[in-house]
């Protein structure tokens, strides 16, 4: 019944095409994200304990440019921490900026990515009533029902709903796993990023503490004398 019958021109057909140009737009996104997240990859967890070390040695220039040369976001959001800034409230904004900053580069074409996944299924619906459309036309045409009339309408509602699900179910899949990668990055990024914070606050208080520690004594020194007379 469907062994002499032409599949590559169910292939062709209109909704298979845009099925087609959608699966080469999906793997292209997936193969982008892929590399671009392989390159922030980083341990934050290293990032943040390297912060601290230099931070408490007061060595803030070497903290520094750990930040600069880490590819994981952390280093971009705790760069923002040694900039010099009049109160605390312009750093908690510097910092809300840089996150929202990072997820606009992590998040770059997932939405086409998720758009891919919503409209495949939605168009091999269309093919599979584009087909069964065309069965009956053939049926009309020609005047009778056997297999072999509709075979082609049929065939052609089949490949373009197995192709629309071919497309959608690993699009989905590999959105939700982009979506989560990146939320799990931005949340360890803010939770490292306010603890190298509390750390360097605690490093200027106590550099503050002994810078004011001398001239306190000294001004006592200097009143003893004046007191005593």
């Amino acid at each position: 019944m469907l062994a002499d019958f032409n599949w590559m021109e169910a292939v062709g057909s209109p909704v298979m095409i845009v099925l087609i140009i959608c699966s080469i737009i999906t793997f292209g996104i997936v193969c982008e994200r892929l590399w671009y997240f392989h390159k922030r990859r980083g341990n934050a967890d290293e990032i943040a304990a390297a912060l601290t070390r230099r931070i408490r040695g007061g060595q803030l220039k070497e903290a520094e440019e750990i930040c600069h040369k880490a590819t994981h976001p952390l280093g971009a959001v705790a760069a923002r921490l040694f900039e010099k800034t009049s109160s605390s409230e312009n750093v908690e904004e510097k910092l809300h900026v840089t996150l929202s900053q990072q997820k606009l580069l992590l998040e770059k074409n997932l939405n086409v990515l998720g758009t891919m996944a919503a409209i495949a299924p939605l168009l091999g619906l269309l093919g599979t009533v584009w087909g069964i459309m065309r069965a009956f036309h053939d049926m009309a045409r020609v005047g009778s029902a056997a297999p072999s009339v509709v075979a082609a309408g049929v065939a052609e509602a089949l490949v373009t709903t197995a192709a629309g699900l071919v497309v959608a179910v690993p699009a989905l899949m590999l959105y939700n796993h982009f979506a989560r990668r990146m939320n799990v990055t931005l949340i360890i990024s803010e939770n490292h990023a306010r603890s190298v914070r509390t750390v360097l606050i605690d490093h200027q208080a106590e550099a503050h503490g002994a810078h004011g520690a001398p001239a306190n004594a000294s001004s006592a020194r200097q009143a003893a004398p004046s007191h005593a007379s």
